[in-house]
């Protein structure tokens, strides 16, 4: 199964196709040569704080950069904004799970945000979306201070965090577990795995999906991203696709439509017992403790090693 990226060596960028405003030229420029000289810091010893190209040099990365254009701005919570982009070049695409590295107009610092929609989404309108945390961390800061409709970008796709199952490949079991903002690849794994039911429901073909079930943890109810559309899958794929959200920090009532999907607390190893076996293929997103403790939770129910995925955020 095509479950992970074997190449991380560095790719030479190769052009894109179409024809594209003069600014997008000048920023796909800037955006090989802001990818050059990260790869010249790398070289360099120093006790500063690493950026997101620093970080990720060594992991897979796709040839192509395209411009992107932003098509539509939501608030996803109080601190997150969720950001439609319009895609310019056809022959950009991803696997549910990976992120991109934004490179913005102005900002020497290129952003990576883990992308929250669905491969499908892309393949049949060219959109793909963003859901991004307020923070002075400059990229994250301009999404959500002066990124407006129209606003220009160049995007590239990367990352060895994916789930991308071939038609041909045994039907498999998942569990997700995602921390805060760490929901946004495994939403699009949701996505994806619901796109793989539908595909098979309409068309008898494609990859057999087996079941999903989704652990995500949030401060309170307010700050569980997506939750609407989360349970809306729930709904429409009754008993294959499955959820449980915790709160830990919750002071609030909840509301009737959520109460029977909560947990109040951390997710313990026992509420993981409950829906997992060693045939289960589990990805984990979140703060670098949380990945850690679910890691050891995952190892002491005997889950192999080989089939804990995860995706640590700095």
């Amino acid at each position: 199964m095509a479950l992970a990226a074997v190449s991380a060596a560095y790719q030479v960028l190769r052009g894109t196709t179409g024809i594209f405003t003069s600014q997008s030229t000048s920023l796909l420029s800037r955006a090989r040569a802001l990818y050059a000289c990260s790869l010249n810091r790398r070289k360099m010893t120093s006790k500063r704080k690493t950026d997101h190209l620093e970080r990720t040099a060594n992991k897979f990365r796709q040839e192509i950069i395209s411009p992107a254009n932003v098509c539509g701005i939501t608030d996803e919570s109080a601190t997150v904004k969720r950001v439609r982009l319009a895609v310019a070049n056809s022959e950009f695409s991803f696997k549910a799970g990976q992120w991109v590295d934004l490179f913005i107009p102005g900002l020497s610092t290129v952003g990576g945000f883990s992308i929250c929609s669905s491969p499908g989404l892309l393949e049949k309108e060219g959109i793909l979306e963003l859901a991004v945390k307020y923070n002075l961390h400059p990229p994250a800061h301009w999404i959500h201070t002066e990124c407006s409709l129209g606003s220009e970008v160049a995007l590239r796709v990367g990352g060895d965090f994916y789930f991308d199952p071939q038609p041909s490949d045994s039907p498999v079991d998942l569990v997700l577990i995602a921390g805060g903002v760490g929901i946004n690849p495994l939403f699009s794994i949701l996505l994806h795995v619901a796109d793989l039911h539908e595909i098979r429901q309409s068309t008898g073909q494609g990859f057999q999906m087996g079941n999903v079930k989704l652990h995500y943890t949030a401060k309170n109810t307010s700050e569980l991203l997506f939750k609407k559309n989360i349970l809306s899958l729930v709904n429409n794929f009754p008993g294959r696709i499955l959820c449980n959200f915790h709160v830990t920090q919750q002071s609030s009532p909840i509301c009737s439509e959520l109460q029977p999907y909560i947990t109040e607390g951390r997710i313990s190893e026992n509420d993981l017992a409950k829906c997992i076996s060693s045939d289960h293929l589990c990805y984990i997103c979140g703060p670098p403790p949380m990945i850690e403790s679910m890691c050891k939770q995952l190892e002491g129910l005997h889950i192999p090693r080989e089939q804990i995925y995860f995706e640590k955020w700095w």
